[in-house]
């Protein structure tokens, strides 16, 4: 996977006016892989993914994905960048007032899938996390738990190459939390890349990953460093 990256950054900056979120970033991720970044709140954790998207711009440097120049995208290409991606948030951001179907289905519709496909993937998604009977369900009464599958299915409904995870479990309990880290692994073991942001160590240490620490910004670790 080393010799095969997805995704190359070359002394990646990013500031928000004169606060330096990261400095001089250069990693590679290989295709099909799993990887953890890590570090203290303010690292830069997020700020990483989202330079992947697009989801903020890179002040300075080269970020490029399956060969793609983000820096040289055209505005109108960049829904068809973010389609490679499946993003997982950390406070879920569900709509609230539609049901978890329609909060799935969201993503499949702005693709431009046709309908009649729409509802299949809907269902084999709900099935595949365990929600099959929450379909017409509103978020809010759902548990963290359902709300982060619900987060994960959106995220892999659409066929992405990547899954960005940010703290997807840093809010959930032991048991919950070893159920989403397992539909990454299933993703991942599908041929899929996941890159996993997060300050939880035992999860890192179980899972012998590749890790990446990020300390005030910076590279704190060598990027091919072994988990413990």
């Amino acid at each position: 996977m080393a010799d095969d990256p997805i995704i190359r950054l070359f002394h990646v900056h990013k500031h928000y006016g004169s606060k330096s979120a990261l400095a001089d970033i250069s990693l590679t991720f290989g295709r099909g892989e799993f990887v953890f970044v890590t570090g203290p709140s303010g690292a830069g954790k997020s700020t990483l993914l989202k330079l992947l998207y697009l989801g903020t711009p890179a002040s300075a440097g080269q970020i490029l994905v399956d060969g793609m120049n983000l820096a040289r995208i055209p505005r109108k290409r960049i829904p068809y960048l973010r389609r490679r991606f499946g993003i997982i948030f950390q406070d879920y951001k569900l709509i609230a007032s539609r049901s978890v179907f329609y909060n799935i289905a969201l993503v499949l519709e702005a693709a431009g899938e046709r309908s009649a496909l729409i509802g299949k993937k809907v269902r084999h998604m709900l099935r595949s996390v365990g929600l099959e009977k929450k379909a017409d369900v509103l978020p809010p009464s759902l548990s963290g738990g359902e709300q982060q599958k619900v987060a994960v299915a959106r995220a892999m409904v659409g066929g992405p190459q990547i899954i960005l995870a940010d703290e997807p479990t840093g809010s959930l309990d032991p048991d919950s939390a070893a159920i989403i880290i397992g539909l990454l692994e299933d993703f991942h073991a599908r041929g899929g890349t996941v890159i996993v942001a997060t300050h939880d160590r035992e999860m890192i240490r179980r899972s012998r990953r590749r890790v990446i620490a990020l300390q005030d910004g910076r590279l704190a670790t060598p990027a091919a460093r072994e988990a413990p």
